[in-house]
């Protein structure tokens, strides 16, 4: 589902917009940058891959998925996306994804992002959770999200598979205000 008006990204410089199919090659870009995707379920082996991702943002069902371009506002360039899957509206709730060129690792920029859409999430979209998993491996997003006050619910054993092997995933959320 298109996002027509983004929300702020609470990080200086970085400017959020609906995520286009013009990105493609600079997201394949940074995601062919194995150091990138050695601890997500990430299995791309060329831009056309992406294809799909782009052909759900743009569907109108309210279950679809919803992708934001992270843009460095000095150099005018893609830095990275975020946004949200497996969006349910009978349970009002969505899990959260994010990426980030490497160029970029290290400076809060994933945090406050994270922190931020997931605030809009639950002023704008009216959600009641929103839930990350995380490769048992990925250290660096384990830190984001508890930076972000999702709380760690659990490892889901063999949750999804990573390029052809079942792997575990960590399971954190975060529930809005007023709900127990």
């Amino acid at each position: 589902m298109r996002i027509a008006f983004p929300p702020d990204s609470g990080y200086p410089g970085i400017a959020l917009r609906q995520l286009e199919r013009a990105d493609i090659p600079a997201w394949f870009d940074y995601l062919s940058v194995p150091e990138v995707v050695e601890h997500t379920s990430w299995n791309l082996r060329s831009a056309a891959d992406l294809v799909p991702m782009l052909d759900a943002v743009e569907s109108s069902a309210p279950t679809s998925m919803r992708r934001m371009a992270m843009i460095d506002e000095e150099r005018g360039g893609l830095v990275g996306t975020i946004g949200f899957h497996t969006v349910s509206d009978v349970n009002r709730s969505a899990e959260i994804a994010y990426d980030l060129a490497p160029a970029y690792w290290g400076r809060g920029i994933a945090s406050a992002v994270c922190t931020a859409v997931t605030a809009w999430a639950f002023s704008h979209e009216d959600w009641v959770r929103v839930q990350a998993t995380v490769l048992e491996t990925n250290l660096r997003s384990d830190k984001v999200l508890k930076k972000c006050a999702y709380g760690y619910e659990g490892l889901l054993r063999a949750y999804r598979m990573v390029r052809g092997t079942p792997g575990n995933f960590r399971m954190y959320a975060r529930v809005s205000e007023g709900v127990r």
